[in-house]
């Protein structure tokens, strides 16, 4: 069986204990005898187990079986699955590929958003990454003239709002973010470095809303008013792991944040319109009411 036949059991495998919440392996082999999968043959007890461990050992997704309630299986640490981690986007994105490969009848009907991959500089990258390697990097920003050359550690990537990002330290001993769109060009080194203890991905994005680190921002409670379908979405897709509902009525409901409004994440309260009001601080309410009447003004002109 090729590797990506067995990743594709897995995905399957997990969806369905996860939808039937607690299910035995005689139902298991009911369903999976409904797919091509199978190709009509159960799946062995076997298989089941060694399916259980590679899954627990990839996805970091353990399956339990509750023997009380007639051997049923069950995802015991289901908290997992609702986490920002690279085994939750690969389970994700796995189990889409699953449902449109089965669907392949339906393609035209099936619209999917691109996400680029971030071609050879991603690998290369995670290859630096795997080896404490640094990298040479030649790039140009939007607003640049030239290009400029940099020499960093690579820490950490993230995808985000359909880019990648890389995140590494410069000469200067100085954390700054790249594009991968805006790389030019980049070179592996022989150079090594010692990846920090005290370095963590997700700390370091903690606080901010996207892809944007500024410590000069402060740290702020925000205060968000949604209307319409809004507090629909936001419930749906929070803005922030912070975020939580502390007001509902019948034409609104309010949200509260904690975290650094940067640009990016002024720049997407912008884009909701007239759904979404700033409550607290006061100080960020004024500016993106500057910023929308900067809208108007520039529309009359």
């Amino acid at each position: 069986m090729t590797t990506y036949s067995k990743f594709k059991e897995y995905i399957w495998l997990v969806n369905t204990i996860r939808h039937a919440k607690a299910i035995t392996l005689a139902e298991i082999n009911e369903r999976w005898l409904e797919t091509e999968m199978s190709e009509g043959v159960e799946m062995a007890r076997t298989t089941f187990y060694r399916h259980k461990c590679a899954i627990e050992d990839i996805f970091g997704i353990i399956i339990d079986c509750d023997k009380k309630n007639g051997n049923r299986y069950y995802i015991s640490n289901s908290y997992v699955l609702g986490e920002d981690s690279v085994q939750n986007w690969m389970l994700s994105t796995l189990s889409v590929g699953n449902m449109v490969e089965e669907s392949q009848s339906l393609h035209h009907r099936i619209l999917l958003e691109h996400i680029p991959s971030g071609g050879d500089h991603l690998q290369l990258v995670i290859k630096a990454m795997k080896e404490n390697r640094t990298v040479a990097l030649t790039y140009r920003r939007y607003t640049a003239a030239t290009s400029s050359h940099f020499t960093l550690e690579p820490y950490c990537v993230k995808l985000f709002r359909q880019r990648w990002y890389l995140v590494g330290r410069l000469s200067k001993g100085v954390l700054a973010t790249f594009a991968f769109d805006r790389m030019e060009n980049i070179e592996l080194l022989d150079q090594r470095f010692k990846m920090p203890d005290d370095f963590d991905a997700l700390d370091f994005f903690r606080d901010s809303f996207g892809i944007v680190v500024d410590d000069k921002v402060p740290l702020q409670r925000i205060v968000v008013r949604a209307y319409g379908f809004e507090p629909y979405y936001m419930r749906d897709l929070p803005l922030h792991h912070t975020q939580r509902e502390i007001a509902a009525s019948e034409e609104y409901a309010d949200f509260e944040l904690t975290l650094r409004p940067t640009s990016d994440f002024k720049t997407k309260l912008i884009s909701r319109g007239e759904w979404l009001q700033v409550l607290e601080p006061q100080s960020l309410a004024d500016e993106i009411v500057e910023w929308h009447q900067k809208a108007v003004e520039r529309y009359k002109k």
